[in-house]
């Protein structure tokens, strides 16, 4: 359920992005041209995820060290759960693998079946 208030929490992310996601962003946003547009901060459900393909029906979930916490990973497994189960794969990646853009987009290709 898409809401104003998921818009604005979307909006304020995407301004205050990390390093890794705004290398990220830098790196998905390619796909666009191989027929796969990446949505940043893309609310699904009550959650706002860091990037989703639509069309592939993919989230991609940037991970810092925080999420080795065990109640983050708790919190992280409950979410990954209810958006599965809304018809998406999520795909989680550590904060460094996104530091290189290259190897995302090609990871990213990869899963796509480019």
């Amino acid at each position: 359920m898409k809401t104003r208030a998921h818009t604005n929490v979307a909006r304020s992310l995407r301004k205050n992005a990390n390093a890794p996601e705004q290398i990220a962003w830098e790196a998905l946003r390619r796909l666009r041209r191989q027929g796969f547009p990446v949505r940043r901060q893309h609310p699904i459900g009550r959650f706002i995820v860091d990037f989703a393909i639509v069309k592939a029906r993919l989230v991609i979930e940037i991970d810092g060290g925080v999420h080795r916490l065990p109640s983050v990973a708790q919190k992280d497994a409950i979410r990954e759960k209810e958006i599965t189960e809304q018809g998406w794969r999520v795909l989680r990646l550590p904060a460094a693998s996104a530091m290189s853009g290259d190897y995302l987009l090609a990871l990213m290709q990869k899963e796509l079946g480019l």
